[in-house]
């Protein structure tokens, strides 16, 4: 007898938490798509955008195979439900790459163990709450460009019966953009002349009418950045934004150099830095990979400079000598010492500058600039904080130009020491750094030129004030942007031009000087 009711008990109370479980379950749902890591931190600060607003309905996100486990458990822990799906395959055969896998997100229209559902790209955020979404028609969404339908954002009532029904039309439906999107087009036809939703209507009124077949939604709940690009302002009430959507192609707003070109960045990364670590090394929306990536990427070129000026300076002379010889070169005071290599000497014989000299120096100069600012945007990880991304962008070009350019006019002095020796001639140039005439006696050779300082401080300042010159001067448009930093750039290569056709032929001018000195310095500033 106590053994039966012992029994019914666990039965009793296995039911009991079985339909608390069932009453639990949220029949609406927040989803997304991830079909690679990629756009991992983009969901994550979406989860958090939707938890801010005081949310408790499901979020779940559909994941292909190229999500990695890391990915999915991260996202386990920020409170997502992650469901496993395949991808389904565009048939499009004239598209985008980036396109390949898009129409997978038609299963959403599948999820039929949710009512309804409201679903929002990877590079949505979610400013105020929408919950109001989940009394929107059967299908909702947002028009662009007057005519168009944008899946970004959308409202949809799951049904089996419509998603096969789809499926039977994927290969017969045009698709003006190869993708899904075109498709919800041709399948949702005049969706342009549907109502706007009002989600401000009586309850009794929702209630009694029939569940509209598609309804439009307001700009408020799919507000595009490129239209804020456009005027440098919202098109709506700013105070009532409920979603951006950061659609600007490449512009995402986890790249960190997005971040100085668009002002709406700012509110996606005022969300990203709130988020919880919800496992080791990601508070924040940090990645620990990149994090050791970072601080190596930081140290790496201190330790180059270093060396560089190891080589330059303390395998000749004492640092306290140069530094020394630094202070009277500014001073415009003269060291004497013992003695005087006999290349210091002066005859009365010109210079011979390549005439072809300047004109390779330049095109060396531009190509190392180049090459210095593609390199650093290949290997600085991309979803690092904004400061973080500048100051390694100009850490690693400041020092792989110095390098570049520096090993360039190393070779120029070591061209003009073999003209020297060829011509069997000595220097009496202008120019000359180490020779006073009409003083009567020599100054110490350094290896530091002060005017090579300040040509490279030079170009560090203009390099530095061309990006920064919007924010110097308050512009938040993107257009007018892009313009104040093409005016710094085309006063920066003024300058390079000039500096660069100087610089070689003071190089080659030191060289055919100091035929006869060791030289072991590869650093265009000494």
């Amino acid at each position: 007898m106590r053994t039966n009711l012992l029994r019914l008990g666990v039965l009793s109370l296995l039911i009991f938490c079985f339909i608390g479980a069932c009453c639990c379950k949220s029949e609406e749902a927040y989803v997304t798509l991830l079909y690679g890591d990629e756009f991992l931190l983009g969901v994550r600060v979406l989860g958090k955008s939707i938890r801010d607003t005081g949310s408790t309905k499901d979020m779940v996100v559909l994941v292909s195979d190229g999500v990695s486990e890391y990915a999915k458990q991260l996202l386990k822990a920020d409170g997502w439900l992650v469901e496993k799906i395949s991808l389904l395959a565009n048939p499009n055969q004239v598209r985008p790459k980036r396109f390949w896998g898009v129409y997978t997100k038609l299963k959403v229209f599948n999820m039929t163990s949710y009512k309804k559902v409201v679903y929002l790209d990877a590079d949505t955020i979610v400013v105020k709450s929408i919950e109001d979404l989940f009394k929107c028609g059967k299908f909702c969404a947002n028009l662009k460009h007057s005519e168009r339908l944008n899946s970004g954002v959308m409202v949809v009532e799951p049904s089996e019966k419509v998603f096969n029904d789809m499926m039977n039309k994927v290969t017969t439906l045009p698709s003006y953009t190869g993708g899904d999107q075109g498709f919800l087009n041709s399948y949702y036809v005049g969706f342009a002349n549907a109502h706007v939703y009002e989600p401000n209507l009586p309850s009794d009124v929702l209630n009694s009418r029939k569940v509209p077949e598609m309804e439009r939604l307001s700009t408020l709940y799919n507000a595009d950045v490129g239209l804020y690009m456009l005027a440098n302002k919202w098109m709506v009430d700013e105070k009532e934004l409920r979603v951006i959507h950061y659609t600007l192609g490449p512009l995402k707003p986890w790249d960190w150099w997005t971040s100085w070109l668009l002002k709406p960045v700012d509110v996606w990364q005022n969300v990203r830095v709130q988020l919880q670590e919800s496992l080791p090394g990601t508070g924040g929306g940090k990645n620990s990979r990149d994090e050791l990536l970072v601080e190596f990427l930081y140290l790496l070129p201190l330790l180059l400079i270093a060396f560089c000026y190891y080589r330059s300076f303390l395998q000749t002379q004492s640092l306290w000598h140069h530094i020394r010889q630094m202070y009277y070169k500014v001073r415009g005071g003269v060291l004497a010492y013992a003695s005087v290599p006999p290349s210091a000497i002066s005859s009365t014989q010109p210079l011979k500058v390549p005439a072809y000299l300047g004109a390779i120096s330049i095109s060396v100069c531009f190509a190392s600039a180049l090459v210095s600012l593609g390199l650093p945007l290949l290997f600085i990880p991309r979803q690092v904080m904004p400061w973080t991304g500048l100051l390694l962008m100009y850490e690693w070009t400041f020092t792989l130009f110095f390098l570049l350019f520096g090993s360039y006019l190393h070779l120029v002095y070591q061209w003009g020491r073999v003209a020297a020796n060829q011509s069997a001639q000595f220097l009496a140039h202008p120019v000359a750094l180490d020779y006073e005439p009409e003083k009567g006696h020599q100054r110490q050779q350094s290896r530091c030129d002060v005017a090579a300082w300040y040509y490279g401080l030079g170009m560090a300042f203009l390099a530095i004030a061309a990006p920064a010159l919007p924010g110097i001067f308050g512009v938040t448009s993107l257009f007018l942007r892009l313009g104040l930093m093409v005016v710094g750039g085309l006063i920066l290569a003024s300058f390079m031009t000039y500096a660069s056709e100087h610089l070689s032929v003071r190089s080659f001018a030191r060289g055919y000087e100091e035929r006869n000195t060791p030289r072991r310095s590869i650093c265009f500033l000494c």
